[in-house]
């Protein structure tokens, strides 16, 4: 054979054969094939640094036991596959030499076999700290190392992430003391003190997401609805830094400057306000990054409003318009730009039209409250009364003074309760209370009366519960816990019954007596349950012993409580929030473990929406939402 170099190796000599004369073995112990990728990152190496390690061959016989000229290759089917694809390529030629060992004596499968069976492969954290040594000895770049080494930009990104996470954390990972799952969490920050402390206050929750909540728990996530109405352009533009994990795909990262992420909400949503009070006239605006729960103001609301019939044949018509290009796309949504230009215009149209319309006397007296909504949007509430516009129509100050000026009677007993020491007047009045408890004590009707009057002046006007029971209403906003539980099913339906109310009520709390006095009974009721429902706090924290959530679960089971008519796991609501070990848990105990080993080879996202998917029709709950157990009576 032309070229044939024979030297002393190992186990054979050393020749140079053709790469069109080099033929599968037959005799190779791995029955599956290589993969595309790792044939493609075998080429990239060879490309790159040439064959570091020659395959091992022997000589092909006819069926007359003659050799043809080829050889088999029993060590090294992936190198030849690689060299193949370079031939391919036109990156070499197909008579290129290739060195090779050749080994005619040995049996070329058991060779085959102890090659695949005996490789002792390098331990991931000697590989991320190589490719760490490669990068900042040799200045390559992560495009660099990816094309040498056959492997994706990305990859090496997080390769060397993690071969740059603390080397005490690495030794740990190295000595089997953290999970490669653990050490991705570590990697999510890059401060080395931070990641020693967090791994030093571990105790016995050590999950992945644990640790890189701790890690990034002064930082605001990127599905944050600050974060998304601020936009991470307009965030980074003034200065602030996005953290990103290389591990989760389409997170969007931590924005770290949780002050300025603030402000430039505030910001935002006052530019807002103020553009809404210029354009629409109101007396007051005020911006809130939370909607002020139980603020407890009166309202005024929009006026009977019905556009005459030539602009309703205008709204009809772009609605239809609008519409019509839905159709047209489909569902693949892949409008042209001329298409989406219109949509938008179309859009503000009608958006302007909904605008509810409010009296000029009542927008002169009345304010708004621009707030940040669960979904990253800015929520408007119209037609708020301050106390101060509640006690009168400030269009005239003679309304206002004789709003002031008591009674000629409650003047009467003014000047004579000056006439006594204070002592006395605090023990006529004592055996007044006592009086009145008794007889309120004999009238349920009066109490509850007196009750549902308490409840709603402090749930509907702010600064005004002068009511002689000291009965208190604390309604806890649960914003807080859970940011989109407006958008539920119990939460629509909470927002529209206290909407409701709020027309009905007086606008004047000194009128509210009488008005709950001409109501019936019934609708008395469920008044005083709406209020009552508001004070309810079940919220479970963690940190936060309360002995009230065992009463929480009496009266879930005492009301009937399903919460498959009102929650669905999802992945918003659920899935994303756990880990796939969690999911896979999760789908094994609701389905069968059949159905759970089908799901692990998916991603999060894909794991997450395939549990919905699965266990949506199943009306599956976490345990903390199923109803519990309750004692006998």
């Amino acid at each position: 054979m032309t070229e044939q170099q024979s030297v002393n190796v190992q186990r054979g000599v050393e020749i140079a054969v053709p790469l069109n004369k080099l033929k599968k073995s037959q005799d190779n112990a791995r029955k599956r094939g290589h993969s595309a990728a790792d044939v493609e990152t075998l080429a990239a190496s060879i490309a790159a640094k040439g064959m570091l390690q020659p395959p091992t061959v022997a000589p092909e016989y006819d069926a007359n036991g003659n050799e043809t000229g080829s050889y088999l290759v029993t060590i090294g089917e992936g190198r030849r596959l690689a060299l193949v694809l370079l031939a391919k390529r036109r990156q070499i030629s197909k008579t290129t030499l290739v060195r090779c060992l050749l080994d005619g004596d040995s049996d070329a499968f058991e060779v085959s076999l102890d090659e695949n069976v005996t490789r002792f492969a390098m331990h991931p954290a000697d590989q991320f700290e190589a490719f760490k040594e490669l990068s900042e000895r040799r200045n390559w770049s992560a495009e660099e190392i990816a094309i040498r080494f056959g492997i994706g930009a990305p990859l090496v990104r997080q390769r060397l992430r993690l071969g740059a996470v603390s080397p005490p954390l690495l030794a740990h990972y190295r000595d089997g003391g953290l999970t490669l799952e653990q050490l991705m969490a570590f990697a999510v920050c890059e401060d080395h003190a931070r990641q020693e402390r967090v791994h030093a206050s571990l105790s016995y929750n050590r999950s992945p997401q644990y640790i890189r909540r701790i890690m990034t728990e002064h930082e605001v996530e990127a599905q944050d609805r600050r974060a998304r109405f601020v936009g991470a352009n307009a965030y980074s533009a003034a200065g602030g830094r996005i953290r990103r994990d290389l591990f989760v795909e389409d997170d969007g990262g931590w924005f770290e400057d949780v002050d300025l992420l603030d402000r430039l909400a505030i910001e935002k949503l006052e530019t807002l306000a103020e553009a809404l009070k210029r354009r629409e006239g109101w007396k007051w605006v005020e911006a809130h990054l939370d909607y002020p729960q139980a603020h407890g103001l009166k309202r005024v609301y929009p006026v009977a409003f019905e556009p005459d019939e030539e602009a309703q044949v205008r709204l009809s018509g772009l609605s239809e318009e609008y519409d019509a290009i839905l159709a047209a796309c489909g569902e693949s949504e892949n409008f042209t730009p001329e298409q989406s230009a219109r949509l938008e215009e179309i859009d503000a149209i009608l958006d302007e039209a909904s605008i509810p319309i409010y009296a000029e006397e009542d927008r002169t007296r009345a304010g708004v409250f621009v707030a940040l909504d669960w979904d990253g949007k800015a929520r408007i509430e119209r037609g708020f009364l301050k106390p101060d516009a509640m006690m009168c129509d400030p269009t005239t100050e003679e309304a206002s003074d004789l709003h002031e000026r008591p009674s000629a009677q409650e003047e009467a007993k003014n000047v004579a309760t000056r006439a006594l020491s204070d002592r006395l007047v605090a023990d006529l009045t004592a055996h007044r209370t006592a009086a009145l408890r008794d007889r309120l004590a004999l009238d349920p009707e009066a109490a509850f009366v007196t009750a549902l009057h308490t409840q709603v002046l402090q749930t509907f006007y702010r600064g005004e519960d002068e009511s002689c029971l000291e009965l208190r209403a604390t309604i806890t906003a649960l914003d807080g816990y859970a940011a989109d539980y407006r958008a539920s099913v119990a939460g629509r339906a909470i927002e529209a019954r206290h909407e409701g109310w709020s027309v009905l009520l007086p606008e004047d709390a000194d009128e509210l007596w009488k008005a709950l006095l001409t109501l019936h009974a019934g609708e008395r009721a469920s008044l005083f349950a709406h209020c009552v429902s508001l004070t309810l706090n079940a919220v479970k924290v963690v940190g936060r012993m309360r002995r009230s959530l065992a009463h929480a679960d009496v009266l879930a089971a005492h009301l009937g409580l399903d919460m498959t008519t009102y929650w669905q796991a999802t992945p918003q609501s659920y899935f994303s929030h756990v880990s796939k070990a969690q999911i896979l848990e999760t789908v094994r105990e609701a389905l069968s473990p059949e159905t759970a080993e089908r799901l692990e080879g998916l991603k999060k996202e894909a794991m997450a929406q395939a549990a919905t998917e699965l266990l949506g029709s199943e009306g599956w709950l976490p345990p903390l939402l199923k109803g519990a157990a309750v004692p006998p009576a």
